[in-house]
């Protein structure tokens, strides 16, 4: 498609995060691009638990993702003042308009594809309601 970006890659380094009075962790979407997603050392700010080093997800494209339950409940209830963010982290992303697919050595082979990873999100408590219909 004309216009589109083929691939992107991005870091995310150890930076400040200086908006206030907003929910600041990776929000909840649906991309029309497949995201790659992996961890090279340290803690990923949007996964509080399960996300090791040398760990990767891939969210093809139009499937749903975001923060976990934790790493949610945390960012609802901090003081939304500036701080830095990612210290002793570096996570990376490579994102394409392409098809991306897992393997069958790396979905059954390996043995190393979390089955329970959408159990995540289970616990995430409702915070917003919409207008009275």
């Amino acid at each position: 498609m004309k216009g589109t970006a083929i691939a992107d890659f991005v870091i995310f380094p150890p930076r400040w995060s200086v908006q206030e009075h907003t929910f600041r962790p990776p929000y909840y979407h649906r991309n029309c691009m497949s995201e790659f997603m992996g961890l090279i050392f340290g803690n990923y700010e949007a996964k509080a638990e399960g996300f090791q080093p040398g760990g990767a997800t891939l969210h093809s494209t139009m499937t749903p993702h975001g923060p976990d339950a934790q790493c949610f409940e945390m960012a609802f209830n901090e003081e939304l003042k500036p701080k830095r963010v990612a210290e002793g982290t570096m996570a990376f992303m490579f994102e394409t308009c392409m098809e991306l697919a897992v393997t069958e050595w790396g979905a059954k082979t390996c043995q190393k594809l979390d089955l329970e990873y959408y159990k995540c999100w289970k616990n995430i408590k409702k915070h917003f309601t919409g207008p009275a219909h």
